[in-house]
Parts: structure tokens; C-alpha cells; sequence
């Protein structure tokens, strides 16, 4: 319930080829400090409901997901931006500032995990 939305994607993985990592909105009532107790409950739930393989690697939050003028999450962007990769064309994006939003949320956690 204090998930708006969220995208998950398959991102590369020595160890496992490929990897589960989401990114999602949360609700206006969701303060920072339960950030990371909603994280850990996304990752229990997609183990018990799915399994273990399926436990995302990483849980972002960003304040807006990437979308299509018409309303499509653009995962590709995501996962783009997590990999390093070129992001390709934007032409259809709605707003540019979600990539941005994107990225740091992914520096964040990478910053932190150093």
C-alpha cells in the first residue's frame, strides 16, 4: 500500500547473469525514514510470494518514473541509466527531469554501498 507505482527490471549480474532491481514511487504519506523498512518489505514479499531467486538486488525510490507521452513506464531508460549504457532516444519521453531523478537515486545507493 505505500507503493504508487514502480517499474522492475532485469539488470546484468556476474554472479547470476541477470539480476531483479525496482524502482518505485511512493505514496505522499511514505516519510524518507521508512524508505528503507519499504524496501525490506518489497524484497520479503517478492521472496516469499515468487522466491529467492527473484529477491531484487536493489530497491530505489525516486519521486516520478520515466514515461512515455501516453503513459508507458520506459524501463529501457532505467535500465540504461543503471548499466552505464547509452540511453538512446527520448523523443517520446514526457518529462526529461526523470532521468535525472533516476540517476541519482541510483548514485545514492551506490554511494552508499561503497
Amino acid at each position: 500500500p505505500a507503493v504508487a507505482e514502480a517499474s522492475v527490471i532485469g539488470v546484468r549480474d556476474e554472479l547470476k547473469g541477470e539480476d531483479v532491481l525496482v524502482v518505485a514511487v511512493l505514496k505522499q504519506h511514505i516519510t524518507p525514514q521508512m524508505q528503507d523498512d519499504i524496501a525490506n518489505e518489497i524484497r520479503q514479499l517478492v521472496r516469499e510470494r515468487i522466491g529467492p531467486i527473484a529477491t531484487p538486488k536493489a530497491v530505489h525510490f525516486v519521486s516520478m518514473l520515466p514515461k512515455t507521452r501516453s503513459g508507458k513506464i520506459m524501463r529501457r531508460v532505467i535500465r540504461a541509466v543503471y548499466q552505464g549504457d547509452n540511453i538512446g532516444d527520448l523523443s517520446t519521453i514526457e518529462d526529461d527531469a526523470t532521468v535525472d531523478m533516476v540517476r541519482e537515486a541510483i548514485a545514492m545507493l551506490r554511494s552508499d554501498l561503497s
